[in-house]
């Protein structure tokens, strides 16, 4: 992969974060540490979009007429049919 040399500006308070977290050998360097950051937030975007996408099919179903009860009931049956209760 390709890669492309990019200029930031950090506050000296910033700056002595980013080489705190290299200093506790979690990263090798700057670059790594900011890599990290965007590849967290990537997974954080993705994981926003298809919360916010459930969120909004839930919206758009409308009032259901089944209890409490019920759908949890159906939550239980799906989770179980999914080996995940």
């Amino acid at each position: 992969m390709a890669t492309v040399r990019k200029t930031i500006t950090v506050t000296e308070q910033q700056d002595h974060w980013v080489k705190s977290r290299i200093a506790d050998g979690g990263f090798t360097n700057d670059s790594e540490y900011i890599r990290a950051l965007i590849r967290r937030d990537q997974e954080w975007s993705a994981r926003y979009g298809e919360l916010n996408a459930a969120i909004r099919e839930g919206l758009d179903s409308g009032v259901s007429d089944r209890t409490v009860p019920q759908i949890m009931e159906d939550v239980e049956a799906r989770l179980r049919a999914d080996g995940r209760l």
